[in-house]
C-alpha cells in the first residue's frame, strides 16, 4: 500500500546561493550562504515545518548540489522519495541582491531547462497525489514540457477534490511570452479548488489587478477559494459565501523573497485543520511575515508556534 501523505507538492527546486551582505550588487558581494530552494519544495518545508507528513515531486541533476538537495530535504522533514535525478542536467542555482524592504531582484540560472521541468507523466505518483490531504503545483510547472503534460495528468487524476492548490507563481524568465502564461493558467485553474496569487499573477491570470475583482474571476472559472497577496496591503481571501480581508503583518525585513512559500505552507497547515477562513488567512499572513525577517527561505520557515507568538504580540517581529 503506497504511503499517504498530508501535503503533496511538485515544481521547482534549486540551491540558493544568497548573500551575507545586505544592500550590496550582487558584482560587490563577497560572501554567500548556500540553501535549498525553490518555491514548490519551500512550501513543502514550510508545511512539513508545522507537523505534517510532506513530500516533493522533482527532478535534480546527478552533481554535489543535487546531493545537497536531497540530504537537506529529509533534514527539514520532507521526504525525497519522489525527487528524481536528471543525467545531464545540472540542478539550478538561484542568486539574489537583498535591499530591504522591497527591493529582492532574482537571479535563476536553470539553462537549458531544468530538471524540474524534466518531471514526466511516468514519474508521477498517482495515489500519493490522489491520496495526499493537500496537492499543491505551481504555474510555473505549466511553461515547458514534459513538465506540462505531467502537471495536466496528476490534475486530470486528482479530480478537482477539495484542497487542490494552483499557485499561480508567474516569472517572465520562464515563459515564451505572457500570452502563453494565461492560456496555462486557465488549464490550471480548471483542474484547481483552491487559487493563490498576487495582483500582478492574478493579471496574467485573469486579467484583474483589483483583489475583489480579481477574486472574482478566480471564483468564476469554478475554484472554491480565491487568496489574492496584496503585499504590504494585506491579503484578500474569498469563496462564494465569505469574504476575508486580512492587514499585513509589521515586521522589519531583512529579505521577502520566501515570504509567499511561507504564506503558502501555513495555508496548507491552516486547511488540514480545519480552522475558519478568517483564522487561516491571519495565521499564513503572520508566517509569510515571519520568513521576510530572515535571511533564506527553506530553512526559515517558522514552526506554529512561532507564529502564534507572532500574532500574540501583535505582529511585531
Amino acid at each position: 500500500m503506497a504511503e499517504h501523505y498530508d501535503v503533496v507538492c511538485v515544481g521547482r527546486v534549486g540551491v540558493d546561493i544568497y548573500p551575507l551582505q545586505t544592500g550590496v550588487r550582487l558584482e560587490d558581494v563577497t560572501t554567500f550562504g548556500k540553501f535549498l530552494g525553490g518555491s514548490a519544495t519551500n512550501v513543502a518545508v514550510a508545511a512539513a515545518r508545522h507537523g505534517h507528513h510532506t513530500a516533493i515531486i522533482t527532478r535534480t541533476g546527478n552533481d554535489p548540489f543535487g546531493r545537497f538537495v536531497r540530504r537537506t530535504l529529509t533534514e527539514l522533514g520532507v521526504s525525497d522519495e519522489f525527487v528524481g535525478t536528471d543525467s545531464w542536467l545540472p540542478t539550478p542555482v538561484t542568486f539574489c541582491e537583498i535591499f530591504p524592504p522591497d527591493d529582492f531582484p532574482l537571479y535563476f540560472y536553470r539553462y537549458p531547462q531544468a530538471p524540474d521541468l524534466r518531471v514526466a507523466v511516468d514519474d508521477l505518483p498517482l495515489t500519493a497525489i490522489s491520496g495526499a490531504g493537500v496537492y499543491w503545483a505551481t504555474l510555473t510547472g505549466m511553461s515547458a514540457e514534459p513538465s506540462r503534460s505531467a502537471h495536466l495528468a496528476a490534475w486530470q487524476h486528482r479530480a478537482r477534490r477539495p484542497f487542490t492548490v494552483i499557485d499561480l507563481d508567474y516569472r517572465p524568465v520562464f515563459w515564451r511570452n505572457e500570452a502563453d502564461a494565461t492560456k496555462q493558467a486557465e488549464k490550471a485553474l480548471s483542474y484547481s479548488s483552491v487559487a493563490i496569487g498576487n495582483r500582478e499573477e492574478c493579471r496574467v491570470a485573469v486579467g484583474e489587478t483589483d483583489p475583489q475583482r480579481a477574486a472574482d474571476a478566480l471564483l468564476e472559472r469554478g475554484v472554491e477559494l480565491a487568496i489574492v497577496k496584496q503585499g504590504p496591503k494585506g491579503v484578500l481571501a474569498r469563496t462564494a459565501d465569505e469574504t476575508v480581508e486580512v492587514p499585513s503583518v509589521k515586521v522589519d525585513v531583512v529579505n521577502g523573497l520566501g515570504a509567499g512559500d511561507a504564506f503558502g505552507g501555513a495555508v496548507c497547515h491552516g486547511l488540514l485543520q480545519g480552522w475558519g477562513l478568517e483564522r487561516v488567512i491571519r495565521f499564513a499572513n503572520a508566517a509569510g511575515a515571519l520568513v521576510a525577517s530572515r535571511l533564506e527561505c527553506s530553512t526559515a520557515m517558522p514552526t506554529q508556534d512561532e507564529v502564534l507568538e507572532l500574532l500574540e504580540r501583535g505582529g511585531r517581529g
